[in-house]
């Protein structure tokens, strides 16, 4: 795919990511893709079918990444967000993901989930969409008449000096060779652990009970791959040169006749596939901007694709359904778990699909982190809300979160103050 202007290029950077965004949500939306679902099935059923339908999306986008980088058709080194950075945010990760899956338990579904609601008629997810969005703007951006983020009042003095320096690239590959044998390294370990995840998935029965878990799963997973793909192959070329958008917006008073269509920022232009939680953000500064078109980045229009696939996915299956808050206290937990979502996907760099699937496809360190920390933590949330439901008054935190740790192996059955039901 390469063009001869910048407008154009951009604009099929853009297109591609409403498009492949499209589908994504109808695909989620037919077959029900939901990680908090998936986490649910597993925790409060012992059923794994959607569980496996998310590592199947794993998997696939794994096997893919691996292949277009033993190929040299992709780098994903350079990604945006660079989830191979040097730096490892142990911490970030870890918390980021902790406190998203909280908020997506509280709230109901994650990042990606609020888009599908949303565009299936679910008014509770606007008010989601909202409160994420602000959160992750200012997380990001300073206040008005101020240089203060979110990010740098609350975390960055204790966080960031935690952060390790793990050489070029923190993905498996790299921290298991040295330059020379990395390619085959990467080979060998997106091919292991992507298959042994294929293996996990097809030999469990509760997958297979479902044409819809392998779908999703595997249209997902592929929508993550051509993302990746698609954004790394859009180029200009000049007077026999070949640019990627990035490179074009790094040279761009050396190679454009003037400012004009040029972006607000450059590093959205990379190599890049699904994350939503920064995106949210970026769609109501973008709004509140008057709609300026210098603003829309790739995620953004991401965004309005997964609503639309979703919408029309509604449509078709005659789904549509306007839904609103239960009670006050439904209300609450959604607000609570929307500002949660977006504190921890900044914080992690990533939600569900951004870190989970997408940023676990490039075998980051702090993806896999990020993605054991949301399961953990939505995990021991319904745990949680399971114990304190069923027991009422009795049920203290304290009382919950012992038993619920118990259940989860995590502390010896002695220390249980709930019968476990």
């Amino acid at each position: 795919m390469v063009f001869s202007d910048f407008s154009s290029a951009w604009l099929s950077f853009l297109l591609a990511g409403f498009l492949i965004a499209f589908i994504l949500g109808l695909i989620a939306n037919k077959t029900h893709f939901c990680t908090m679902g998936a986490v649910s099935d597993w925790v409060n059923m012992n059923h794994t079918g959607r569980l496996r339908s998310w590592f199947l999306a794993i998997a696939v986008a794994i096997l893919g990444v691996t292949a277009l980088e033993y190929a040299g058709i992709t780098s994903f080194d350079n990604s945006y967000p660079p989830y191979r950075n040097g730096q490892l945010i142990w911490a970030e990760n870890i918390l980021g993901g902790l406190l998203f899956g909280i908020g997506m338990t509280l709230a109901g579904g994650c990042g990606n989930k609020c888009l599908v609601r949303l565009g299936a008629g679910n008014l509770k997810s606007l008010l989601v969409f909202l409160i994420i969005g602000l959160t992750a703007y200012f997380m990001l951006n300073p206040f008005p008449n101020s240089d203060q983020t979110l990010y740098s009042l609350l975390f960055y003095p204790w966080l960031n000096p935690l952060a390790l320096n793990v050489g070029s690239s923190q993905d498996l590959g790299a921290l298991l060779s040295n330059e020379t044998n990395l390619p085959l390294m990467r080979l060998i370990m997106g091919s292991l652990i992507g298959i042994l995840l294929l293996g996990y998935v097809l030999i469990s029965a509760d997958f297979r009970s479902s044409k819809d878990f392998a779908l999703g799963g595997l249209g997902v997973g592929l929508c993550v791959l051509a993302a990746w793909y698609v954004t790394s192959q859009i180029k200009l070329e000049l007077e026999g040169q070949a640019y990627v958008l990035s490179q074009y917006y790094a040279e761009w008073d050396m190679l454009a006749e003037s400012e004009a269509g040029k972006p607000a920022s450059g590093a959205p232009l990379s190599t890049q596939s699904f994350t939503f939680i920064n995106p949210i953000g970026q769609s109501l500064a973008y709004a509140a901007s008057g709609f300026k078109s210098n603003l829309l980045t790739f995620g953004i229009l991401a965004c309005f694709g997964v609503v639309a696939g979703s919408f029309a996915w509604a449509l078709i299956s005659r789904g549509f359904k306007v839904e609103w808050f239960a009670s006050i206290g439904d209300f609450a937990n959604h607000v609570i778990g929307a500002a949660l979502m977006g504190f921890g996907g900044v914080l992690a760099m990533g939600c569900t699909i951004g870190q989970g699937i997408t940023g676990v496809s490039t075998l980051a360190i702090g993806s896999i982190l990020t993605l054991i920390s949301i399961i953990f933590a939505s995990a021991l949330t319904m745990k949680i809300q399971f114990y304190r439901m069923m027991y009422e008054a009795e049920a203290s935190f304290s009382k919950a979160l012992a038993s619920s740790l118990v259940d989860l192996k995590l502390l010896p059955e002695s220390m249980r103050r709930l019968e476990k039901v």
